[in-house]
């Protein structure tokens, strides 16, 4: 009777740190998403409140009595924002398209073939990621400069078309495929390239998955780069137009008008995010080949 009381009291005191660890957890797990989600809060509230509203307010509110979706039609009206985000589709697509190229060929190349000196040169290739991404902003301008490739796609998206973190990744994961499925392929007399295809590719789809889906989303944020190379509207993107909105407002920034362009610019990134979440986790998370 003892041992059954005091298994009892040794079960209920286990149940309350689990209780108490628990409620811990989702605090810090809750204040940190409020943390998280707020600017987002605030960037849809202020998109939402008209321009002499947002003026009027010397202590910022929290919420909105009128509410009006009139700052998203000065959006697309105070500059060209819809030919912008054409542009920015554009470059999106190519520039991830090519991309995906070359990352697959280059981290195929260093995961299966045997050349001279390829670890040499891959040891150099993952070197470039300590060059200061301004050092590499300042060699692309001066070299894009040079070849008349200002205000241009072709400006815009070359330099974007390689990552060595990208290449990197995938690298891993070709590597981690069983070297008994390369030489079994390579015996029935397979070539490289249909191996790549028809093997490797389909095996490591959600990696590939994940490096799309960021490239797009580098792709659609990128601002340096943009504003640097192109002074011509019609070569403009979506984060070109933020700052020409936010000074669209009679004598004071038009901040309201600027939130509802950032607003229309996140939505594609969320609905992309929400469709394929699933396989940018199973790409992210995963180590190895399939079961």
């Amino acid at each position: 009777m003892a041992e059954k009381n005091e298994y009892s009291r040794l079960e209920k005191a286990a149940r309350t740190r689990q209780s108490v660890q628990n409620a811990v957890v989702y605090t810090l797990l809750g204040f940190w998403a409020v943390m998280v989600l707020f600017p987002f809060y605030w960037m849809v509230l202020t998109s939402l409140k008209s321009y002499s509203a947002y003026n009027a307010e010397y202590i910022p509110k929290l919420f909105t009595l009128n509410p009006t979706l009139e700052n998203y039609a000065n959006a697309f009206t105070a500059v060209p924002l819809a030919d912008y985000f054409l542009n920015t589709l554009i470059f999106t697509v190519i520039t991830t398209a090519v991309m995906l190229a070359v990352t697959v060929l280059a981290a195929f190349a260093f995961a299966r073939l045997d050349f001279k000196g390829k670890d040499l040169v891959f040891t150099l290739f993952l070197a470039l990621m300590m060059i200061p991404n301004e050092l590499v902003v300042i060699t692309n301008f001066v070299t894009i400069t040079e070849l008349d490739l200002r205000n241009t796609f072709s400006g815009l998206i070359l330099p974007s078309v390689t990552s060595v973190f990208y290449i990197y990744l995938l690298k891993e994961n070709f590597a981690q495929v069983p070297d008994e499925l390369y030489y079994a392929a390579k015996v029935d007399g397979t070539s490289d390239w249909r191996y790549l295809m028809r093997v490797m590719v389909p095996i490591c789809k959600p990696t590939l998955v994940t490096i799309a889906i960021l490239k797009v989303i580098e792709c659609w944020n990128s601002y340096v780069w943009p504003r640097l190379i192109t002074d011509d509207e019609a070569y403009f993107l979506v984060s070109n137009g933020i700052q020409s909105i936010r000074e669209s407002g009679f004598g004071r920034e038009n901040i309201p008008a600027m939130m509802a362009a950032v607003v229309s610019i996140s939505v594609p990134l969320i609905v992309l995010f929400l469709v394929f979440r699933e396989k940018i986790m199973e790409g992210v998370s995963r180590g190895g080949t399939k079961g």
